[in-house]
């Protein structure tokens, strides 16, 4: 069931908001060669609860980490660890916040130094862009797989694949809630959309074939064939004029 959102667990959803877009940007700023993917998770951590919030991820479903950190060909639930940043490397930074019973979700992907390779910085470009161009469509009355379809149309038209096993999916009380929402699909299909919804929509983007591996550590996803993927996502809440973005780091 699709769960429809009062005013008030509304205006706790922005307050988680907030503290995630924030959080988004504070670590936007860290990002650099010779960091490593540790000491990102220790700096979000304690962001979050200089904040006053709950870290959303650690410890939920066992995980060991506030930041999820995705280096190049991780696509999604990268472990930090102890690997430095280097030139050119990109890591996906997937976060969540907690603040009076509700969550917000969002990730960025980054890149460490000068970002060199043009095919790298396109596919940043495109799947930031797909990720606003399936907001775009969270409108009153219109379906969620017209979400799915905006994100795909856009990144096969410029030659790269939407990850499949990996999806965007409502939130509130739970991280993840009713719908799933791919980043493919057809427009006109599954649940319509209404306000009081609330959505985490996140296309992960690889630059070869969509499929993926799982590490032996049971978290970490790599792109099968090792090539780089990007991953943006935000936390939306559906108005009756449309989406209202929840964790924008400019707010």
């Amino acid at each position: 069931m699709i769960t429809i959102k009062n005013e008030r667990e509304i205006q706790s959803m922005k307050a988680a908001g907030r503290v995630v877009g924030k959080l988004l940007a504070y670590l936007r700023k860290q990002v650099e060669v010779g960091i490593s993917t540790r000491e990102l998770d220790a700096l979000g951590e304690q962001f979050i609860l200089d904040q006053g919030a709950i870290p959303a991820f650690k410890g939920l479903y066992g995980c060991p980490a506030t930041i999820l950190t995705s280096v190049n060909e991780e696509i999604v639930h990268g472990l930090p660890n102890n690997r430095k940043l280097r030139p050119g490397d990109i890591v996906s930074m997937d976060m969540g916040a907690i603040v009076e019973g509700f969550y917000a979700d969002a990730a960025i992907t980054v890149a460490a130094g000068e970002l060199e390779d043009p095919i790298v910085k396109q596919l940043l470009d495109v799947t930031r862009e797909s990720l606003y161009l399936g907001i775009a469509k969270i409108q009153p009355g219109l379906r969620i797989g017209d979400i799915g379809h905006a994100v795909q149309t856009h990144v096969e038209r410029h030659g790269f694949s939407v990850v499949r096993e990996y999806v965007g999916h409502g939130i509130g009380r739970q991280l993840h809630e009713s719908p799933q929402i791919p980043n493919f699909g057809d427009a006109g299909t599954g649940p319509v959309i209404k306000a009081g919804m609330a959505f985490a929509i996140e296309p992960m983007v690889n630059i070869g074939r969509p499929d993926t591996k799982t590490l032996a550590n049971k978290w970490t996803v790599i792109s099968r064939d090792k090539s780089w993927s990007a991953h943006f996502e935000h936390t939306v809440v559906v108005t009756e004029d449309g989406p209202e973005i929840l964790t924008r780091e400019d707010a």
